[in-house]
């Protein structure tokens, strides 16, 4: 895991007649030039530690797809998060370590820096598990420090995202075959956090055909619905590949696997991935608007609205009647009642309650797995508080500084993207770019409905990020 040398200045403007998948960008940054390689010639092993990484995020949790896996729940879900630690770690100690600063890093060391005083925070439930929050905290966002070292050239970046795509397409692929066919797919164990308690096991089920109860499907995991972020990421970059000029049976696949992942967000029950997935889709299609690709825009919508229309007659014939029902009530009834009576609520008590309560934080681990894993019973004053939403949990883990200071690095993250949207010229380039910008507007959409940046899914937002910061700084212009 050694990076490449490459000082974070060499900014390196595109030439004629450069392909965007090409190393000419590398090879004007000193780089050792290459020649340009098809896309239907990659190989389809993963190579270095980014592609390696994209991999451990489907497969670490993926062991507790396995019988037995329940009693070392712990370590391997704690091993998801170790791997970024180790990439930030290896690069840090790198004797050619190369730093490619990204506008939200301050940002973000001041977040480290808030959490690390919480700490101290006489409410903290134990030093352990303040420690571990902020460890938490850390691992999801460290890959935007480390991942740029490993990329310099967009097709490196492509490589990641297909990557992506077949994980997280055969996640969701296990997810239909999970309500298919239950007793061969659906795993031996579910997490005991739910099968301990009958309330959360009834919320997990839903009446399917001739009034069977269906699980909802983990997919390549261990907790019911868990399906439905693999299937947001495959449905949006299934459809994109599938427009790429690959051979025409890689489209297919692709396709294939973005509706597949629309599947398995019908059969998981869960409608905002369902809203983020279609806004996600709507994103990529204003870009290629904005951009005057107009062809691309009318495959892309109709393709889309394709895998939505079939997904759903294949979900409700799996599912049952139940399926349209639930997701009709998206259209039926006025969003914005809908959202207020889910989870608009908990973001009003937030701003309402939790800031004037705990302006500068409640104390760590007062929410969530790290006071389940680490924390101290016997701590009464620090009862047990609960966070469903993203900025209830930064309100709880570091009051108003915290949740600033997230949000402009967010903030910083979307003007860093309209940038580049402005200022790319390779229109390759920018495909890829449109790309990373709609999957992170959605983790950013999912802020409003649930805490992505204390789990992978903000993780993968950073990962991503990252990514494409490495991939395309020396394709700008200096200015």
């Amino acid at each position: 895991m050694r990076p490449a040398p490459r000082h974070h200045d060499d900014w390196v403007p595109p030439t004629a007649g450069q392909d965007g998948f090409g190393d000419e960008s590398a090879a004007a940054a000193g780089l050792s030039r290459e020649p340009a390689v098809s896309l239907n010639d990659e190989r389809l092993m993963p190579t270095g530690p980014l592609e390696w990484f994209a991999v451990a995020q489907t497969a670490i949790p993926g062991l507790l797809y396995l019988p037995g896996m329940q009693a070392v729940r712990a370590p391997i879900r704690i091993g998801v998060y170790a791997v970024a630690l180790l990439g930030f770690a290896v690069w840090w100690v790198s004797s050619g370590k190369r730093r490619l600063r990204h506008p939200a890093d301050t940002w973000l060391v001041w977040a480290l820096l808030c959490l690390s005083l919480m700490i101290l925070h006489p409410l903290t439930n134990s030093l352990t598990a303040g420690v571990a929050q902020t460890a938490l905290y850390f691992a999801v966002f460290c890959p935007l420090f480390w991942t740029p070292a490993y990329i310099d050239r967009p097709r490196q970046l492509v490589r990641i995202l297909a990557i992506l795509l077949v994980c997280n397409g055969i996640n969701s692929v296990v997810g239909v075959l999970q309500v298919y066919d239950p007793d061969r797919w659906m795993p031996r164990e579910l997490s005991s956090l739910i099968t301990s308690n009958p309330t959360a096991m009834q919320i997990a089920t839903y009446i399917g055909p001739d009034g069977r109860r269906i699980i909802r499907p983990p997919g390549l995991f261990d907790t019911p619905g868990a399906v439905c972020g693999a299937g947001t990421m495959a449905a949006l970059l299934g459809l994109i590949f599938a427009l790429q000029p690959f051979a025409w049976w890689k489209r297919a696949i692709a396709l294939l696997l973005s509706l597949a992942g629309v599947s398995a967000i019908y059969l998981s029950y869960v409608r905002a991935n369902m809203v983020v997935t279609v806004g996600m889709m709507a994103v990529y299609a204003a870009m290629l608007f904005l951009r005057g690709e107009r062809r691309r825009l009318v495959e892309f919508a109709s393709l889309g609205v394709g895998v939505v229309v079939v997904g759903l007659t294949v979900s409700t014939a799996l599912g049952g009647q139940s399926i349209a029902d639930r997701f009709a009530t998206l259209l039926g009834e006025d969003p914005t009642r809908l959202y207020y009576a889910s989870r608009g609520q908990q973001i009003e008590h937030g701003f309402d309650t939790l800031v004037v309560e705990y302006p500068f934080g409640a104390g760590l681990a007062r929410w969530g797995m790290m006071r389940n894993y680490f924390g101290d019973p016997s701590h009464l004053d620090s009862s047990q508080l609960w966070a469903e939403v993203q900025p209830n949990a930064w309100i709880l883990d570091g009051g108003w500084p915290l949740l600033c200071f997230y949000f402009a690095a967010l903030i910083a993250t979307v003007i860093y993207q309209w940038r580049l949207f402005r200022l790319l010229e390779r229109t390759d380039d920018w495909y890829w770019t449109a790309a990373v910008s709609a999957a992170n507007i959605g983790t950013l959409a999912l802020v409003f409905s649930f805490v992505p940046f204390a789990t992978q899914v903000g993780m993968q937002f950073w990962f991503l990020e990252g990514a494409l910061h490495g991939a395309m700084t020396a394709r700008l212009r200096r200015h």
